[in-house]
């Protein structure tokens, strides 16, 4: 299993950590993993929310001191 990508969004509010996410899943490869860090409490529902309707998997999802961490695993092609 290869390492995910990271993409830090701290600092950002809604709807930029979700945007960013979803721009860079695009630029994947089907399977792939990425992390993303937030620090925007509204991220928790949009993420997922979005996993719910993109058919991105939502993998892991907990929290560090104020940094949100989300795991996403890309939909198979």
């Amino acid at each position: 299993m290869s390492e995910p990508d990271v993409l830090d969004v701290t600092g950002l509010n809604c709807p930029m950590p979700l945007l960013k996410a979803k721009k860079a899943l695009n630029e994947m490869a089907p399977d792939s993993l990425l992390k993303v860090l937030a620090t925007d409490p509204g991220s928790v529902r949009d993420f997922e929310v979005f996993a719910q309707q993109s058919g991105n998997a939502l993998v892991e999802s907990s929290m560090d001191g104020d940094t949100y961490i989300y795991m996403l695993r890309k939909k198979s092609a």
